[in-house]
């Protein structure tokens, strides 16, 4: 059986421990020496195949020359990160991919989402996010569901964290007037809508129907940045069968200026807001 894939957190502070300590132009012995272990956990860190301690952590960032302070405390935030709690592991157990996207999601500084039929994830009620779970033509039993419908409320926690990551969200209209779950889910779900554009991080523009063809036809995704640059931008593109995920600069970089080009043509933040209020009293 092959080896599980390290977690995404655990995966990107392994890189980054890599970038500094060759920035710093030590060798893996010298880490090793510096935190008074042998080669090979170095290399086990380093392959993200091993976790580090947030002493041992905070030892090697002063011996690699790391002194922005923010920078450290990102960095040890992403250690404290790297075990998942129980409600992303089950949801795990269905999906595989989704460690990896609650990964992304809780590390980021910034979230952009397209989507052109439905709500973000990250904006949905629990009906909402039930009917439409429940929908996708998969073999997952009422215990599947309601673990992704578990996983999905709880990733939006995020959101009421003391630092919350920006949240910029581009709906089309249709995902307003596209009756998931019925009539009354719906009507919730565009007054949940609605009290978060009151939100401080969130914003949230529509596309209007009468914006006629536009670059968000060609499907949705979400594209994540991170706090310090040694973390690079990561896009995330669901299909049928799975989760893609982009960090090519190059693709994440077509990817910020589509993001852009639906902003440019999305209404503003109040018009946008004035439209869901009308959508939902048209319902």
């Amino acid at each position: 059986m092959a080896e599980p894939r390290p977690p995404a957190r655990r995966r990107r502070l392994a890189a980054t421990l890599i970038e500094l300590r060759e920035a710093a132009d030590k060798k893996p012995e010298e880490a090793a020496e510096r935190i008074g272990c042998h080669r090979s956990k170095i290399s086990r860190i380093e392959n993200a195949r091993l976790g580090v301690s947030l002493g041992e952590l905070r030892d090697l960032l002063t011996f690699y020359g790391v002194e922005d302070p923010d920078q450290v405390e990102a960095l040890v935030s992403l250690a404290r990160r790297t075990r998942e709690p129980a409600w992303a592991r089950r949801a795990a157990l269905v999906r595989p991919s989704y460690t990896d996207f609650i990964s992304y999601e809780e590390t980021a500084a910034c979230i952009c989402s397209y989507q052109g039929s439905l709500i973000a994830g990250l904006l949905q009620t629990p009906d909402y996010a039930h009917a439409v779970i429940s929908a996708r033509p998969t073999d997952l039993d009422q215990n599947g569901v309601d673990a992704m419908v578990t996983a999905r409320m709880n990733r939006q926690e995020i959101l009421n964290r003391p630092q919350p990551p920006q949240f910029r969200v581009v709906l089309s209209e249709a995902a307003l007037r596209l009756q998931v779950g019925g009539a009354d889910v719906m009507r919730s779900q565009l007054e949940h809508l609605a009290k978060m554009t009151e939100h401080p991080s969130v914003e949230i523009r529509v596309v209007p129907d009468r914006a006629g063809a536009h670059a968000g036809l060609t499907g949705s995704f979400v594209l994540f940045s991170f706090p310090h640059s040694s973390i690079a931008d990561v896009v995330c593109l669901e299909h049928r069968t799975g989760t893609l995920y982009l960090e090519s600069p190059d693709e994440t970089e077509t990817y910020r200026l589509a993001f852009g080009s639906f902003q440019a043509t999305a209404l503003s933040l109040k018009d946008s807001k004035d439209l869901i209020a009308n959508v939902r009293r048209d319902m």
